[in-house]
């Protein structure tokens, strides 16, 4: 799995990369066939509470899932994000067994 991390109007540290690898590399134990996931960080209004948008989506096959949060960190939009993929990824592995 392939983890792509890009940040716009802001540089990230290698403490978020770190803690974004350790996090999104538990949704393959929800599934296994994912083929990349790419996390996007943006800073939306500098200055302002709630103002950093962390946004997942995932590659799997035939489909990609997408989820987006706003939070005050991203530590804590990755968190939601990935919670949310999760689901995403349960309710997408159910279908496929019921096909």
């Amino acid at each position: 799995m392939e983890i792509r991390i890009k940040s716009i109007n802001f540089d990230a540290t290698e403490q978020l990369k770190e803690f974004v690898d350790k996090k999104v590399s538990k949704l393959s134990k929800t599934f296994e066939d994912i083929h990349s996931v790419d996390v996007q960080f943006k800073v939306v209004k500098p200055a302002t509470s709630l103002n950093k948008e962390t946004s997942i989506s995932v590659a799997v096959p035939g489909t990609q899932l997408f989820v987006e949060k706003v939070c005050d960190t991203f530590e804590e939009g990755i968190d939601l994000c990935v919670d949310a993929m999760k689901v995403q990824l349960s309710k997408f592995k159910e279908k496929q067994r019921g096909m």
